[in-house]
Formats: structure tokens, C-alpha cells, sequence
């Protein structure tokens, strides 16, 4: 099988966590580190079986932190690979938390991560590309390449004048 080919797996994937004492600050709190620490795992294994392929994490971005998780709670992490551009990969990660004996859910956090596959010696190698399948995955899809640009320009790798995508949305 190519590298472009359709992945063999599906690219979806769910983590499941417990805050425990370790995880959490004085407030009892998950720390962000550690919710960062699990989204990156998570969204690896993603990209991952998306490519078929090593991955390693190229950046990080947009991790909301929009409602404490605290200890105790069973933390839920769902990744999926929204597009691919050449050898990078773009995940989206939703985060929910559920206090099981107060019968409480809550939409925690949310984040994009980019990850590239690589070969054995490090090298990006190209993968295959992302079918969106629903309303939701499309518009992940269709907004993913002006994050890509976003994190470009950011990053000093494009100017702003060639982000036609970006430039786009002011027009």
C-alpha cells in the first residue's frame, strides 16, 4: 500500500481517563499539562493510523481551557485527522469530563494539533488524504487549511500576502 492510499483503519479515536491526586494542582484541578499530555497522545494515535506511518507532533494550537476538570472525574478525549496536507496531518480534539456520581457532563477543552509522518530515519513522507463523511467533518475539513495558513504565517514560514485562503474571509 501507498502512502496516498486510503488509511487501512478508521481515524477516529477515544481515550478515556481518571483524574486522580497525582494529575491535579491545589485546587484539585487537572492540571493543563497533563490534559495537554493526554490530547497529544491521543491525537498521535489518530494521525497515526490515519498514515499508517510514525508520527511526531509538529504544533500545537487554539487548546481552549474553557471549564475545570476536577479530581475524580472520567475524562473522555475523541481525536479525529480533519485533513492532510502532504506529510502533516491536522487533529481536532474534543475533550468532555463527567463527574459519575453527580451525574454531571461537561464540554471541557478543545484543541488542534498538526503531527507528521515520518520514516524510519526521521524523514516527512507523504500521506494520504482526508474524506470528510458528514456535515461536521466537512466543515473541519474546509476550515483546516486557514488554520494551516494561520499557524504559517505565525510561524514565518508563508507571508500574510500569500495566504489566499485567509485573505479570503476579509474580501
Amino acid at each position: 500500500m501507498t502512502s496516498k492510499q486510503k488509511p487501512a483503519k478508521e481515524s477516529h479515536v477515544t481515550m478515556t481517563e481518571l483524574v486522580l491526586p497525582n494529575d491535579t494542582n491545589p485546587l484539585n484541578n487537572l492540571m493543563g499539562g497533563r490534559l495537554m499530555h493526554w490530547m497529544d497522545i491521543v491525537s498521535a494515535i489518530a494521525a497515526q493510523k490515519h498514515s499508517n506511518q510514525i508520527v511526531v507532533t509538529a504544533s500545537v494550537d487554539n487548546v481552549s481551557f474553557s471549564k475545570p476538570i476536577t479530581l475524580g472525574s472520567v475524562v473522555t478525549l475523541t481525536a479525529q485527522v480533519t485533513r492532510a496536507f502532504n506529510s502533516s496531518m491536522e487533529v481536532f480534539i474534543e475533550v468532555m469530563a463527567e463527574n459519575i456520581p453527580k451525574g454531571e457532563r461537561i464540554d471541557s477543552n478543545t484543541a488542534f494539533y498538526t503531527f507528521v509522518a515520518v520514516d524510519s530515519f526521521g524523514k516527512p513522507i507523504d500521506v494520504c488524504e482526508v474524506i470528510p463523511e458528514n456535515e461536521k467533518e466537512k466543515e473541519l475539513y474546509e476550515g483546516a487549511l486557514r488554520r494551516r495558513q494561520l499557524r504559517l504565517i505565525l510561524s514565518k514560514r508563508m507571508k500574510a500576502e500569500d495566504a489566499t485562503e485567509l485573505k479570503s474571509l476579509f474580501d
